[in-house]
């Protein structure tokens, strides 16, 4: 049998190209704060940037398990037995980490 990862897509698919345009803008964040390093510019703004490409990360991150829990939980759940189990728990983890971070 298999697992309904196989079986359908992944949730963010249908918008996998926003995702990946979010994530290239984060990248350049990055290299952003990188360069202020460098060039030893103040740390108040540095804060600033890091504080706004961490909102930017948590942004993607809440769309993506929005994402999960509409298409991947609701699959499972819908199929029910252990896989839903499963995916509650894997769904309730994520959470979590997600809350500590």
């Amino acid at each position: 049998m298999e697992t309904i990862e196989k079986v359908s897509q992944h949730g963010y698919i249908h918008r996998k190209d926003n995702y990946l345009k979010r994530l290239s803008r984060i990248e350049g964040q990055a290299r952003g704060l990188q360069r202020m390093v460098e060039e030893e510019q103040y740390c108040i703004d540095i804060l600033t940037q890091v504080s706004a490409m961490t909102k930017a990360l948590q942004s993607v991150a809440l769309g993506l398990l929005e994402e999960h829990l509409s298409h991947c939980v609701v699959q499972a759940a819908a199929a029910g037995g252990p896989a839903a189990d499963a995916k509650v728990k894997e769904a309730s983890e994520a959470i979590s980490r997600l809350v500590r971070s």
